[in-house]
């Protein structure tokens, strides 16, 4: 018997991102359907962009959590339009960011192609809004890399897009 899409729901919940561990596939958007065609259960993924690298990892993660847990037959497609946004991102999933030391986007201030606007990002450790762009690229092609006027850290940025 196949697993309820509800119960699906909550296994992806459960599934890390493979370069940002703190955050689930559903916290970050990326996941955009969960249905069965005929008897196979097929999970589409919007990745948060067309280059990621990471791609392959979340599919094979995606089925083999799945077919682990009890799905007879696992397939994961993907959507490309329309392409992902920060603003998919959850409240939870943005504060589990912050968390974990990566200052999240905020909530409808994604831009073209991620270039950051004159807004400064918040610091992850202290809260200063007193920070500054250390580089337009971080730890990975999503993030930048900020530091912290008052407290001194640097610090990932989830850009906007």
């Amino acid at each position: 018997m196949q697993p309820d899409l509800s119960t699906v729901q909550d296994w992806l919940a459960q599934i890390p991102d493979p370069e940002i561990p703190a955050i689930s596939l559903v916290d970050l958007g990326i996941v955009r359907d969960v249905g069965y065609e005929d008897d196979t259960l097929v999970v589409t993924v919007t990745p948060t962009y067309s280059g990621c690298p990471a791609t392959a990892i979340i599919a094979l993660d995606i089925e083999t959590e799945l077919l682990k847990r009890g799905a007879d037959k696992v397939k994961v497609r993907q959507q490309m339009s329309p392409a992902w946004t920060t603003d998919w991102i959850s409240d939870e999933g943005r504060e589990k960011l912050r968390a974990y030391g990566i200052a999240p986007p905020q909530q409808g201030a994604a831009t073209c192609a991620g270039m950051l606007s004159a807004q400064n990002a918040a610091c992850p450790q202290c809260g200063s809004d007193n920070t500054e762009v250390i580089s337009q690229r971080g730890s990975t092609p999503c993030k930048a890399q900020f530091r912290c006027r008052d407290c001194l850290e640097p610090f990932d940025y989830f850009k906007a897009i």
